[in-house]
């Protein structure tokens, strides 16, 4: 078969600008959802913050992927949000040499505060969305969501031990 015949996997680069500024709209969401919780912490930071409340506790070199950082940069990040009482470092019973972090009650509500300053943003321009084409917005967000490896909203576990 002739590979001119194939019809091309590639996302066109409408797609990707679409997104890029779809992705500069959602950073300048969260940096003035954060900015407006007062506390001093960084995108990554809260990043980290978010992965620990929708996945639960994590060993450093599992939180390190998630966040896609190396190890040696996870350990400063932790390091600087245990100092601020956002995060804590537990040993594992079953062996004291392996850490886990964790979410405290001050990190989640950070988590909370932010999410919640965020949905109302969100909403704001979502509403000028005309509903019909809603439906679709909803649709392929959900499939980018995926093709990241994220968790949909409703899917976070609220339940974790703090």
């Amino acid at each position: 078969m002739n590979e001119n015949a194939l019809p091309s996997t590639r996302p066109s680069e409408e797609v990707i600008d679409a997104v890029l500024t779809a992705s500069r709209v959602l950073v300048a969401v969260a940096a003035r959802s954060l900015a407006e919780t007062g506390k001093d912490v960084t995108i990554t930071q809260y990043r980290t913050l978010v992965v620990l409340a929708s996945r639960g506790p994590q060993s450093l070199a599992s939180l390190a992927e998630l966040i896609s950082v190396t190890p040696a940069t996870a350990t400063r990040m932790c390091d600087r949000l245990v100092k601020k009482g956002l995060i804590a470092r537990r040993e594992q019973e079953t062996d004291r040499r392996q850490l886990r972090v964790e979410l405290t009650k001050r990190g989640s509500l950070i988590v909370d505060a932010v999410t919640e300053h965020r949905r109302r943003e969100i909403e704001r321009i979502v509403g000028e969305i005309p509903s019909a084409e809603r439906p679709v917005l909803v649709q392929a967000l959900r499939r980018f969501g995926a093709a990241a490896g994220e968790l949909p909203e409703q899917d976070w576990t609220a339940g974790w031990d703090l």
